[in-house]
């Protein structure tokens, strides 16, 4: 199962990286790569994703470090965010993804459901205008932040001892997976809520792992692939982010052990919530400008 899984994943990463290759040398050759400090965004791909290794997450410190020092243009922030961390994510899938503790039926029809949801996202999320965007993902943070909050209180409660689901929890689980998935397009990251999700239904905790990487490997190519079609990313944050959060998610896998990640997590969500309240006002301020 684990190799059949890791075998269409592997086809999809090759066909995402032909097409971004693609445009990006395209671009390159036409001088149209987009400003920006390469030593910032190798930082911001390292270090992000070296987090989101551990548990931390990876869209919404991402966004914030790229707001904070205006590195990617807030119309194109759900893009990049996509493109940036869809090689990452996939180096921790083949890492992680040594035995799978799902019923087949239940892990495929979420990892399906999951990339259709972010199809479908990617194709609306590309076509929004700059103000709808903050305010979208301005929105998203915020409910992320309240899962966070959530888990830091023990509110998300659940769990059991099932590996798959059956009738009426196959549904919910394959529908919430959906929406998550669209929701990945706007740039709220699925690893908390999915959890929340996974355990609300009774399955067990060692299901939530492949379910939340396996979705979030096999949406992501997808989903980039629309917006790369687009052109609705940044290409210059995406390949230094590719190249160095491959090398984060590596160093965190392997090498690093004790960090006070429940330290980290309390200065994420802080960090996120100004972030989230900084972008709902900039739509806001755009709407008045307008009127």
């Amino acid at each position: 199962m684990v190799k059949v899984l890791l075998g269409i994943l592997s086809i999809m990463t090759i066909w995402y990286l032909v097409i971004f290759i693609k445009d990006f040398n395209e671009f390159r050759k036409d001088g149209g790569l987009e400003e920006g400090n390469n030593i910032a965004h190798a930082g911001i791909g390292f270090g992000v994703n070296f987090f989101d290794t551990l548990g931390i997450g990876g869209f919404a410190p991402m966004t914030a470090l790229f707001k904070q020092f205006n590195l990617v243009h807030d119309r194109i922030l759900p893009g990049t965010l996509n493109t940036a961390c869809t090689i990452p994510v996939i180096v921790e899938a083949f890492i992680f993804i040594k035995k799978v503790e799902v019923e087949p039926v239940t892990l495929i029809a979420m990892l399906v459901s999951a990339t259709l949801g972010a199809i479908l996202g990617a194709g609306v999320v590309a076509k929004l205008d700059e103000k709808k965007v903050q305010l979208y993902m301005g929105t998203a943070l915020i409910i992320v932040v309240c899962i966070m909050l959530a888990q830091q209180f023990g509110l998300i409660k659940g769990g059991g001892e099932a590996v798959g689901l059956s009738g009426y929890k196959l549904v919910i689980a394959v529908i919430g997976n959906f929406v998550l998935g669209a929701l990945m397009t706007l740039g709220i990251g699925l690893y908390a809520p999915c959890m929340a999700l996974v355990y609300a239904l009774g399955l067990s905790p060692l299901v939530a792992f492949p379910v939340m990487m396996g979705s979030c490997a096999y949406l992501m190519p997808a989903a980039s692939v629309k917006f790369i079609k687009s052109g609705a990313y940044n290409r210059k944050a995406t390949i230094m982010s590719a190249t160095f959060g491959s090398i984060g998610v590596i160093v965190a896998a392997y090498l690093v052990t004790g960090l006070p990640i429940a330290v980290l997590t309390k200065i994420v969500i802080g960090v996120v919530l100004y972030t989230a309240v900084k972008l709902i006002l900039d739509s806001k301020k755009k709407v008045l400008a307008e009127a």
